[in-house]
């Protein structure tokens, strides 16, 4: 086969790229930036607030990744029936997909509620920020039935191929976060804007009013999102029973499952991770609360090529084209890896100044901008694991992505951690390098396993790349 035709492929496919990919980069792009402003109003508040909001946002990630995880099971399923042209099956996953919002949306509201007094506890938060950080906690998770329709009903549009929709309810659901942040959070004052000035009313909840804006918003998304899903044409689940499908939850489970136990002992590790690095003390806890927030806007490219990587993989496996999926694979690690590059490229040289956006404490600033320069150069290998595990989720494999994430997680970052700031006297920094290593270690594994699960066709009698249908 000549270079003309290989190149000639390739062009072909990227419209078709990046016709999924831009709308969840804009996506991205607005939570980040509506979590950047997030946290800049609240750092006005002081170091403490910051730290009180900061010290509970793994959890987040422990909650919210393990509802993401029945997401991956639905776009597998749908992705590849669609593929297949196995309309009648979209249908019937899509349904399941409401099954699964009220049970885990169900669940999580009331284990979070009961659980909020003690997580600040757990989390090694200083015990006079304990009550703020536990009832911001409480608030924010209240809605949990509506964050998980955002997050499920959002994945099967994406399945479906419609990145636009859930960019659509996202770029609503950040809007109305900074507007009820502003009115929340502060008190009445006098605003100038172009040289005017005028009396804004406000609340004046401080660190409450923020976790109030937060809760109200994720409430609309997750109404706007149910709507979207029941109205299109390709998924809408109207007039299909939600009792439970056994076609549809088998091979659903056999891909969730392994995804959810990834996606929980991996963010259980990142709450230990966390924990430790609040026992370092305020500046540790705010420089790493700040830098994480700057570092998400970097990890935009990554995300977006993900999903189009997740449901383009899905769909080539469905029509069982094994030279699309090959194509798709080297196009989008090449795409990933140069964004990567600018993106790293930037984070390392405006690392700085990006901080000062969040605190103007110098020691917060030193402290968040060394992190962030350490992580700048691991951009690019991070972004190569960030597409690879979403064409291994368009594929259905889950199982080992699992092993290699528990291992990465607890047997590098959790353990260097633990031996670098108990016993050998390392701070942050150290942490920090023990999760670069991390990342590291998990784009090598990833590229080694797809390596070898490329190796074999697409017909069902496959047993690695066949599917899940």
């Amino acid at each position: 086969m000549s270079n003309n035709d290989r190149n000639n492929r390739y062009r072909a496919l990227l419209p078709v790229v990046f016709a999924l990919a831009w709308p969840t980069m804009l996506e991205e792009t607005m939570q980040t930036a509506v979590q950047y402003i997030d946290t800049a109003m609240v750092g006005k508040l002081g170091t403490d607030a910051t730290a009180a909001v900061g010290s509970t946002a793994t959890v987040n990630w422990l909650i919210g990744s393990t509802i993401y995880a029945f997401g991956i099971g639905f776009l597998a399923f749908i992705s590849q029936a669609l593929g297949a042209g196995e309309t009648e099956r979209v249908k019937r996953a899509s349904a399941q997909s409401v099954l699964m919002v009220l049970l885990s949306g169900s669940l999580f509201t009331v284990l979070t509620t009961c659980l909020s007094p003690y997580v600040p506890g757990w989390m090694q938060v200083e015990p006079r920020l304990r009550p703020l950080a536990s009832r911001y906690f409480m608030i924010l998770y209240l809605p949990m039935l509506p964050r998980a329709a955002s997050v499920i009903f959002g994945t099967v549009l994406r399945a479906a191929g419609d990145t636009k929709t859930p960019m659509r309810v996202g770029v609503g659901v950040n809007l109305m976060n900074v507007v009820l942040n502003f009115l929340l959070i502060y008190e009445t004052r006098t605003v100038s804007i172009f040289g005017r000035s005028f009396t804004a009313w406000g609340a004046g909840l401080g660190v409450t009013g923020a976790a109030i804006a937060s809760a109200l918003s994720f409430t609309f998304g997750g109404i706007a999102i149910t709507i979207a899903l029941f109205r299109h044409k390709t998924v809408s689940p109207r007039g299909y029973s939600i009792r439970p499908d056994r076609t549809v939850i088998r091979p659903f489970f056999r891909v969730a499952l392994p995804n959810m136990a990834q996606r929980f002992t991996t963010s259980l590790g990142y709450v230990v991770f966390a924990s430790m690095i609040n026992a370092l003390g305020d500046i540790a806890t705010a420089a790493h609360t700040v830098a994480n927030t700057v570092e998400s806007a970097f990890y935009i490219p990554g995300y977006g090529m993900q999903a189009a990587a997740a449901t383009l993989t899905g769909n080539a496996i469905g029509m069982r084209d094994r030279q699309r999926q090959k194509d798709l694979s080297v196009l989008i690690v090449v795409l990933e890896v140069v964004m990567m590059l600018v993106t790293g490229g930037l984070l390392f040289a405006f690392a700085p100044q990006m901080v000062e956006l969040f605190s103007k404490d110098t020691k917060v600033i030193t402290l968040g901008s060394t992190v962030l320069r350490m992580v700048a150069c691991s951009e690019p290998i991070y972004g190569i694991s960030i597409v690879v595990e979403g064409m291994l989720q368009g594929a259905g494999k889950t199982r080992a992505p699992f092993v290699f994430n528990v291992v990465g997680m607890w047997g590098v970052r959790i353990l260097g951690t633990f031996l670098f700031t108990r016993f050998l006297g390392g701070g942050l920094v150290s942490a920090w390098g023990c999760m670069i290593v991390h990342n590291i270690l998990l784009c090598i594994l990833f590229v080694i396993y797809y390596r070898m699960l490329e190796r074999n066709t697409f017909n069902g009698k496959d047993r690695n790349l066949s599917g899940v249908l």
